[in-house]
């Protein structure tokens, strides 16, 4: 039977059980996201949006098993803003814990966390943990040495350090792949705060009073689906670690 790639745009995958190669595919991608403020033109679910779209793209280039996203994240330093609702790390950590569980007795070898949003720092406690215990092979992706290479190749000049939030990277993106979630009046919240080390203690709101930190006005949907086709592509090397059978 061949391959049934994610149909672009869905935000949940139409894969079937009867879906051979689909179902039965070495690796897993589990789209993580949260729900959380993103300024006045970004919806609550940009996260999870970006993070789909990313699974998506994988999908598109490699053989993989597609999941539902994780809507809900770590979104505690963005509480100060009506709308933001967060789980615990520990409750987050134990629903990918089920998760790979589940995909483990379905005989699916490999998983691929797909991070949606920066403040899920739990995440890379859960793949170390994942691969130490030797059941399943866990990955976090993209890391950020993956997304500095995507805005390279995008034509995105901005840093992930100044670009944070909400900013010219998340806005591409969504305004590639789900531009119905974009309220005009991005082109002119563009705000800067290169020196943010105590915002977990204090807060994003401590930053930003609009939710923004970055350049949504250099936005483009050339410049998302560029980064998408990237990171699509890109995710070939952590499906290669992987699957190898080598330690």
């Amino acid at each position: 039977m061949t391959q049934h790639p994610a149909t672009p745009g869905l935000l949940l995958p139409d894969t079937t059980t009867t879906d051979h190669d689909a179902v039965h595919a070495a690796v897993a991608v589990l789209p993580i996201g949260a729900f959380e403020q993103h300024g006045p033109s970004l919806p609550l679910v940009t996260d999870t949006l970006i993070a789909i779209a990313i699974a998506d793209a994988i999908s598109q280039h490699h053989k993989v098993f597609q999941l539902p996203a994780i809507t809900f994240g770590c979104s505690h330093e963005h509480s100060g803003f009506p709308g933001t609702v967060s789980l615990s790390p520990a409750t987050l950590a134990a629903v990918i814990t089920d998760i790979r569980t589940s995909l483990a007795e379905q005989g699916i070898s490999a998983l691929i966390l797909v991070n949606g949003h920066g403040g899920n720092y739990v995440l890379g406690n859960v793949v170390q943990q994942a691969n130490a215990d030797g059941a399943m092979r866990v990955g976090l992706y993209p890391s950020r040495a993956d997304w500095a290479e995507a805005r390279r190749a995008a034509g995105i000049s901005s840093s992930n350090h100044d670009d944070m939030h909400a900013g010219e990277l998340e806005t591409s993106i969504l305004l590639a792949a789900h531009s119905s979630y974009v309220r005009d009046g991005w082109q002119s919240h563009d705000h800067i705060a290169p020196d943010r080390r105590h915002l977990t203690t204090v807060g994003i709101g401590a930053y930003t009073t609009s939710g923004v930190i970055g350049y949504p006005s250099q936005a483009s949907a050339a410049k998302g689906h560029a980064v998408l086709d990237h990171l699509g592509q890109a995710a070939h090397a952590l499906i290669t670690v992987l699957t190898s059978q080598s330690t």
